[in-house]
């Protein structure tokens, strides 16, 4: 039996471009878990908005989270489905 997972929307707001390099490289390390994800340059703010979609183990989606949220400039948000995946 496979370990259970949830759908989850991991939104990112990036105020710093220099982060673009690690976000991409945690993002590469999760690509197994990721659905889909859109990116929007918001130049006249400058700043990027990331919308990720996950399915993935409760623990993945976390520590992935936290992980971007750690990077300096660059802020998160989780939302959950409220079904398993």
């Amino acid at each position: 039996m496979g370990m259970e997972t949830r759908i989850a929307l991991i939104g990112i707001m990036v105020e710093d471009a220099e982060a673009a390099e690690r976000i991409n490289a945690l993002l590469h390390q999760y690509n197994q878990y990721i659905i889909g994800r859109m990116g929007l340059p918001y130049r006249a703010k400058g700043l990027s908005i990331i919308s990720v979609v996950l399915d993935a183990p409760n623990e993945a989606i976390s520590a992935l989270s936290g992980k971007l949220g750690m990077i300096p400039g660059v802020s998160t948000r989780t939302l959950y489905s409220k079904q398993g995946g």
